[in-house]
């Protein structure tokens, strides 16, 4: 059964609900856009120029931002951010109505940077939450649970708007969504993050980055999910071609084949919540395990049922995978770092689909769908077993001293937290904690 416990406290519902709700934002937004893109220009260099915007340069400046704004109040700070998006889906609404190719990705670049920055703030702060409240595993599970609904939502709901009212009646509504998560993260009972206000911006992002330099448990878990996001995402862009003109299978197939994914990954969403008592690594690998036993049947599939049924088992390990890696991820990361590091997470999952989806395309257009399938398959059964051979979950790093620190760097590799539940500000539960002069997870 799932553990619902997070729930049940004020703070964390806000947060939940609010994550829930950008994130049904961003999707409804992007597929607005795209619609209201492609419709005005014909083009689909026009719509690629457009992704390039919400994507690729917003990740690179996000983590800038991200840890400039964490030290801010952030009561008032983080909804602001939405409130941001809400005006700049309102301008992207008025443009529509004259519509300006250049103007429309100029405020998208400006909106990719605030999405970046609002959804790793919000899982920095939910992290901390859950952190000092022993419950991480089971609060990322509901969040990745809530957070898939909406992906799935999003889309959907964004055609019904645009082909009902129109895509500028559809940015208008989308930038409704965005006040609503304004509402529902500035009524949070608590809003709170551990960060070093005085290194100043700079400081706090090289004390972030420096996480990923110096700890190689950390940098090599997220240069696997960098890795796996982009061969996972090859088989993307032309899902459509193997559904149509390999299978036979007409637009209804398609859906089909979608559908049997979507599923999937709500399926393993739900184990991962429901095995909160398997160790991440193994949830991890068997995640990854199933996205490649997923592919490589795809690739080898010659009727739709069978298609399906492989495109489910892939959604299933998507959906379990994902979470244990982000959740991996932060259980191996200093609480003031959590901002910088999620901010980079965040534009990693902006940028390597993207690359995911070109080549996916040139392989497709070269070869055929199956071979995407197959280079998919085997890219990430490649990662995994690199990522194998140098096991990631020998230390579980949760606090670091600062690096300036008149006794130098401390690690913190053993920490006994109450589970206690609590909407006051938690203050630092007894620690029992061993501590080294060096840095003992850099070999890990």
């Amino acid at each position: 059964m799932f553990d619902i416990k997070p729930l049940k406290a004020v703070t964390f519902r806000h947060l939940a609900f609010g994550y829930w709700a950008n994130e049904f934002g961003n999707w409804f937004g992007e597929i607005a856009l795209a619609v209201l893109v492609f419709d005005r220009t014909g083009s689909a260099l026009a719509t690629a120029a457009l992704f390039l915007a919400l994507r690729f340069l917003p990740a690179l400046v996000a983590p800038v931002i991200t840890v400039r704004v964490e030290a801010a109040q952030l009561r008032l700070a983080l909804p602001f951010i939405y409130v941001l998006e809400a005006i700049l889906f309102i301008g992207l609404s008025l443009v529509s109505r004259h519509f300006s190719l250049p103007l429309v990705l100029i405020l998208s670049t400006a909106d990719g940077m605030l999405a970046i920055t609002g959804k790793a703030l919000t899982r920095s702060i939910t992290a901390t939450w859950l952190v000092r409240s022993g419950a991480l595993r089971e609060g990322n599970a509901l969040l990745n649970l809530g957070a898939m609904v909406s992906s799935a939502a999003g889309p959907v709901a964004a055609g019904a708007a645009v082909a009902w009212r129109g895509a500028g009646a559809a940015l208008l509504a989308d930038a409704a969504s965005f006040l609503v998560t304004a509402i529902i993260i500035a009524t949070a009972p608590v809003l709170a993050l551990e960060t070093n206000v005085a290194a100043g911006t700079s400081g706090r992002l090289r004390s972030g980055l420096s996480v990923l330099r110096n700890y190689g448990a950390v940098r090599r878990l997220m240069v696997a999910i960098a890795l796996v996001m982009m061969f996972g995402s090859v088989a993307v862009p032309i899902e459509v071609v193997f559904a149509k003109q390999t299978l036979h299978a007409g637009d209804r197939g398609y859906g089909f084949l979608l559908g049997a994914w979507g599923a999937g990954m709500i399926l393993g969403g739900a184990g991962f919540a429901a095995g909160r008592h398997i160790r991440l690594t193994r949830m991890l690998g068997v995640g990854t395990a199933l996205a490649v036993l997923g592919y490589a049947g795809l690739a080898a599939s010659t009727t739709l049922p069978v298609a399906c049924i492989f495109s489910a088992a892939g959604g299933v390990g998507n959906g379990a995978g994902w979470i244990a890696a982000v959740t991996g991820v932060q259980e191996r990361i200093p609480l003031a770092t959590q901002s910088a590091l999620m901010s980079v997470l965040e534009g990693v999952n902006q940028v390597m689909p993207a690359i995911g989806f070109m080549i996916g395309g040139a392989v497709t257009a070269g070869t055929s769908p199956r071979s995407a399938y197959g280079l998919a398959a085997l890219g990430m059964a490649i990662v995994m077993s690199i990522v194998a051979l140098r096991p990631i979950d020998r230390i579980r790093l949760v606090e670091v001293a600062p690096a300036d620190s008149a006794e130098g760097p401390v690690v913190v590799s053993r920490v006994t937290r109450s589970p206690v539940l609590s909407d006051e500000v938690p203050g630092r539960q007894q620690e029992i904690a061993t501590h080294s002069r060096t840095l003992p997870v850099a070999q890990a």
